[in-house]
C-alpha cells in the first residue's frame, strides 16, 4: 500500500519512527515532509498536501502528525473524501478503519511516544474496512453531507 506521510514542524519528533514503521511493514511511504522543527510549517498546509495525494490516487492512506493531532484532524476533515481521526489508542486505530473507512491517521507528537506511535501505525495499516451494509450506509450519509456543503 502507498501511504502518504506528513508532519508539521512539531510533528517531526515522530518522523523517523513513523517512516521506519511504514517501510518495515512493507508499504511504500510517500514522504511529504517536513523533516525539521524549523522553519515552522503549518498543519493545514500538510493536511492539504496529504489529502491531495490520497484524492489523486498517489496514496491509499495517510498519516498526519502535528503536536496534538487535533489541528491535523480538523484540517484534514475539511477536504471531501478524507476521513481523518486522532487515534492515541489501538482500538480507535483499527475500529476507525473497520467501521468508518478512516483513511488518515492523525497523531500528536506531544501526546504519544515512539513505541505507541509505532503500534498505532501498525494497527491502522493492518486494518481493513468491514464493508458491512450498515457501515456503507453511514459512509453514504457522510458523502451526502460533504456534497451538500460543497455544492449546496
Amino acid at each position: 500500500m502507498k501511504v502518504a506521510v506528513a508532519f508539521d514542524h512539531r510533528g517531526t519528533k515522530l518522523r523517523e519512527r513513523v517512516l521506519a514503521d511504514v517501510v518495515a511493514l512493507g508499504h511504500e511511504a510517500v514522504d511529504l515532509g517536513t523533516d525539521a522543527p524549523e522553519p515552522r510549517v503549518d498543519y493545514p498546509d500538510k493536511a492539504r498536501e496529504l489529502a491531495a495525494a490520497i484524492r489523486s490516487g498517489e496514496a491509499e492512506r495517510g498519516i498526519l502528525v502535528c503536536g496534538s493531532g487535533v489541528g491535523a484532524s480538523v484540517a484534514a476533515n475539511k477536504i471531501p473524501g478524507i476521513r481523518a481521526a486522532i487515534c492515541h489508542d489501538t482500538y480507535s486505530a483499527h475500529q476507525g478503519v473497520e467501521h468508518d473507512d478512516m483513511n488518515v491517521l492523525c497523531l500528536g507528537s506531544e501526546i504519544v511516544g515512539g513505541e505507541l506511535a509505532g503500534e498505532l501505525v501498525r494497527t491502522f495499516l493492518a486494518a481493513e474496512f468491514d464493508g458491512g451494509e450498515r457501515y456503507v450506509a453511514r459512509l453514504q450519509k457522510i458523502e451526502e453531507m460533504e456534497a451538500a456543503h460543497t455544492h449546496g
